[in-house]
């Protein structure tokens, strides 16, 4: 399937939070700010509409919150909704609250603790109007020290996925070259756009109508490999590109670093994965 290519176009933004701490949030929204800015100086956007989603269910945080967004200053072309969810709808959930809204061609999932480069959005949103083939643009990424992330992945093996989580750095180096294959760092090192079979929740610019084609997210997983699943099921209608030219800083971390109850979770949303699309092991 292709779409039209259009330019001047509208831009919706979703970012789920829970207990999100609050000076990363507050960077992550100055930082889109600008960028969006950027973009409409380049007459990539016409108006952006930005939802925060809290999952947390805690007033104290609620209020600390609006307080946050109250110091901020937003652009005419800038409009922003704070949702409490009625209940903590998990990642997913909380990204498809928005989906019934959206109204504009493009639409940005992002996380509170990822900070836009002030070109990323330009520079998917071309990705995006110049091919009709597109559905989604995936960024280049570096970490909190400006160390390279490789978030676009291929399809993942039990193996791979029980070494990144649970094996010591000894037994990592063993197989290195097999987890930089599923990190994609070949093809995503080369300072050249390439096609990716899975993208990273972190940061995924999508065009609307994809995404309402495939009803969002899956809430039947709560966190971790929703955005997979994703990716396989946009894949059918388009492609899933990495762009380096779209930038972003992440100071997220990894499932194995944030105790047992995460772990769980990673384990459960894996074994669903697998299930759902298909077993590899090694």
């Amino acid at each position: 399937m292709t779409y039209p290519a259009t330019f001047g176009n509208c831009l919706s933004v979703s970012i789920v939070l829970y207990q999100s701490p609050l000076e990363p949030l507050r960077s992550t929204l100055e930082c889109l700010v600008g960028a969006a800015q950027y973009a409409v100086t380049d007459k990539q956007l016409t108006r952006v509409q930005l939802t925060l989603v809290d999952n947390s269910g805690d007033p104290v945080y609620a209020g600390q919150v609006r307080a946050l967004l109250s110091d901020l200053v937003f652009d005419d072309f800038f409009a922003i909704k704070y949702v409490i969810a009625d209940r903590n709808m998990g990642f997913g959930g909380g990204h498809n609250l928005v989906l019934p809204a959206i109204d504009g061609e493009f639409h940005l999932i992002l996380n509170p603790d990822a900070e836009l480069a002030e070109g990323a959005l330009r520079a998917g949103l071309l990705v995006l109007q110049q091919d009709p083939g597109i559905v989604l643009v995936s960024p280049a990424v570096v970490g909190s020290s400006n160390e390279p992330e490789y978030l676009c992945k291929a399809y993942p093996s039990v193996l791979i996925l029980s070494l990144r989580a649970f094996a010591p750095a000894w037994l990592q180096n063993m197989f290195r070259a097999r987890l930089e294959h599923y990190e994609l760092r070949a093809a995503c090192s080369t300072g050249s756009q390439a096609n990716v079979p899975l993208a990273s929740g972190c940061c995924m610019l999508l065009r609307s109508a994809a995404l309402r084609a495939v009803s969002g997210f899956d809430e039947r997983y709560f966190l971790y490999f929703e955005d997979f699943d994703l990716s396989l099921r946009l894949r059918q209608s388009g492609r899933l590109v990495f762009e380096p030219a779209m930038q972003i800083q992440h100071h997220g971390g990894y499932a194995a670093t944030k105790g047992t109850g995460h772990i769980g979770m990673f384990v459960k949303s894996g074994v669903r994965f697998f299930n759902d699309h298909g077993w590899k092991w090694i």
